[in-house]
């Protein structure tokens, strides 16, 4: 089976380590069990079991950029963090791609720049929770979950996968 290429936004990448309870050096592995959805996101690649994540220059920006401001991260740790955020795309078959800019579906220039890559990238979903985003979920096709929908609906799959092997 090969990985279904996911795209992610910055808030899900910023929303896995700002709650505090899901430290960013060991990620939980689902069933979801943190009660962070957007860490649990992460820990879904990081398990590189059923989807490679795509991540831009843009995106990872933008994190860094929330990160420091808002959350007042030292860059080190930013640094840290974001190479992880590149490793764990890496090793789920993804990677880092600078997409041209196409799209115009929607007003935000931010959230196109997460289209292009879903684009760019042949993903078959995109996990956020900006409104604009969610709101046009089927885009062109592609569904666009929530991180608490999505997962929950990789646990539930893996539970039938499980359940099937008995």
């Amino acid at each position: 089976m090969s990985a279904v290429p996911v795209v992610f936004d910055g808030g899900v990448l910023v929303g896995a380590v700002a709650g505090g309870n899901s430290p960013f050096r060991s990620w939980p592995s689902p069933p979801p069990t943190s009660g962070n959805a957007y860490a649990d996101c992460v820990g879904i690649i990081a398990d590189a079991a059923e989807f490679s994540l795509w991540l831009s220059p843009h995106i990872l920006e933008n994190t860094t950029r929330v990160l420091q401001e808002s959350l007042k991260w030292e860059p080190n740790d930013a640094d840290a963090y974001l190479g992880l955020l590149a490793r764990a795309a890496s090793h789920s078959g993804g990677g880092i791609l600078d997409p041209r800019h196409t799209v115009t579906d929607c007003p935000d220039f931010e959230d196109n720049a997460i289209l292009d890559l879903a684009a760019e990238t042949g993903a078959l979903l995109i996990v956020s929770d900006d409104t604009d985003l969610t709101s046009m979920s089927p885009w062109r096709g592609t569904p666009i979950l929530r991180p608490r929908e999505f997962a929950a609906k990789v646990d539930g799959m893996r539970r039938h996968r499980r359940t099937r092997r008995r």
